[in-house]
């Protein structure tokens, strides 16, 4: 096995109506779908900047991609990232198959969600290090939920029973791994994007963008 970290950002194909949906009350539909294809290059961008080899892992298998997708896809080029298709039932099975694939390539693995700008370089290392006394580590969100998983053992069942998009999402997740058997560590809590005013906060901070810019 390699010595390393393999990095896996979780994304939606950009799908007009279909992506970031809760925005679409203050942006409109092409607002939001906008908002979502900034949100995948600046958490790629973002992972890329760690210098850990990054995949990009679709939602769904396409036999052609959208349009919208063009400006992801030549960033994956340029930046080296690789790309692969979710598998699972549910998103605890798609995240535990997607950690497990990934341990075959590297000694730790982790899963971030592109709706997660707020993971950065120096979050994915404090992962890193809290894997050296834990199994499984989670860097919680504001919102009961997280912004990444990060393993160095996997179970299948480790994610099993957990009520996806509630506030509950954590704390089942932590459950579920400790009667898996896994060691479990936290990290401290980091932002996502779901509502509006999460949207302004990531335009506070990486800046406004012209209109489809």
């Amino acid at each position: 096995m390699m010595a390393g970290v393999q990095l896996i950002q979780f994304a939606k194909w950009p799908r007009r109506g279909r992506v970031k949906t809760r925005l679409a009350s203050a942006l409109g539909e092409a607002g939001a779908l906008d908002a979502h294809v900034r949100l995948t290059l600046t958490v790629m961008d973002r992972l890329v900047q760690s210098g850990y080899p990054v995949t990009l892992a679709w939602d769904t298998a396409m036999a052609e991609p959208p349009e919208e997708a063009v400006s992801i896809l030549q960033a994956m080029a340029a930046s080296g990232v690789g790309q692969s298709t979710q598998q699972g039932e549910d998103l605890g099975e798609r995240m535990t198959r997607a950690l497990t694939a990934g341990l075959r390539e590297a000694d730790i693995a982790m899963v971030v969600g592109s709706d997660c700008p707020s993971v950065d370089a120096d979050y994915i290392d404090q992962a890193k290090s809290a894997l050296a006394e834990a199994d499984v580590v989670f860097g919680p969100s504001d919102d009961g939920g997280y912004v990444l998983i990060a393993a160095r053992r996997t179970r299948p069942e480790m994610l099993q029973g957990v009520l996806w998009g509630s506030e509950l999402a954590l704390a089942q997740s932590v459950a579920a791994a400790r009667n898996a058997g896994l060691r479990v560590a936290t990290l401290s809590p980091r932002w996502d994007v779901d509502e509006p005013a999460d949207w302004d906060r990531f335009l506070a901070e990486f800046g406004q963008l012209p209109t489809g810019g």
